[in-house]
């Protein structure tokens, strides 16, 4: 029962996030920002997480709430799908290449959200989308899915192989990290006794 629903409205974005943590990587995602919701395709389709996600933002000003409230938004649903995280494998990392680029990821579901980003671009857009953005979505996933989380581009000349890689990077790391240990089944990963 690994699901959860997120509804957040401000302002500036209404956003509704759905993820299933134990589903085959299907996803509907309408943000009205096109390269975002291709990356957030991405982002379920090699996590294995179910994920919908429905946003409302104030795009006639720019891309940057819609984007970092749906990082945020996702992140909260994750945290409340994992509930207390026992059993789960915590960790996960992978190098994923993509053409010219390569992009790896560590994380740690730790409940201590910190970023570590040493990924740039050689681009400040992607079409009309604003690379920066990509770090802003992290954040907010990091910050609100209580994730620690490293993100390093290893090689790469082109921006949306760089930000593809970056979230299916995340995406594989991320599938290792809920899934089920097999070996610790109802055992808390830490010797903390919480996460």
């Amino acid at each position: 029962m690994r699901k959860a629903t997120i509804s957040r409205k401000t302002a500036e974005t209404e956003i509704t996030v759905g993820i299933d943590l134990d589903g085959s990587g299907s996803y509907s995602n309408e943000t009205g920002v096109g390269f975002f919701d291709h990356m957030l395709d991405q982002l379920s389709r090699h996590s294995l997480i179910d994920l919908k996600v429905r946003a409302k933002g104030d795009l006639h000003i720019d891309d940057h709430h819609t984007v970092e409230d749906c990082g945020i938004a996702l992140g909260q649903a994750l945290a409340k799908a994992l509930g207390d995280k026992k059993g789960i494998r915590r960790y996960g990392h992978f190098a994923l290449a993509m053409d010219d680029a390569q992009v790896a990821c560590a994380l740690d579901l730790s409940g201590r959200p910190y970023l570590v980003w040493n990924l740039d671009f050689p681009t400040a857009k992607i079409g009309a989308f604003d690379t920066e953005l990509v770090r802003e979505f992290f954040q907010a996933l990091s910050t609100h899915g209580g994730i620690t989380l490293h993100v390093d581009r290893v090689h790469g000349i082109n921006s949306h192989h760089i930000a593809e890689a970056a979230f299916k990077a995340v995406a594989k790391a991320l599938r290792m990290a809920v899934e089920p240990d097999p070996r610790a089944e109802g055992v808390l990963p830490s010797t903390k006794g919480a996460l």
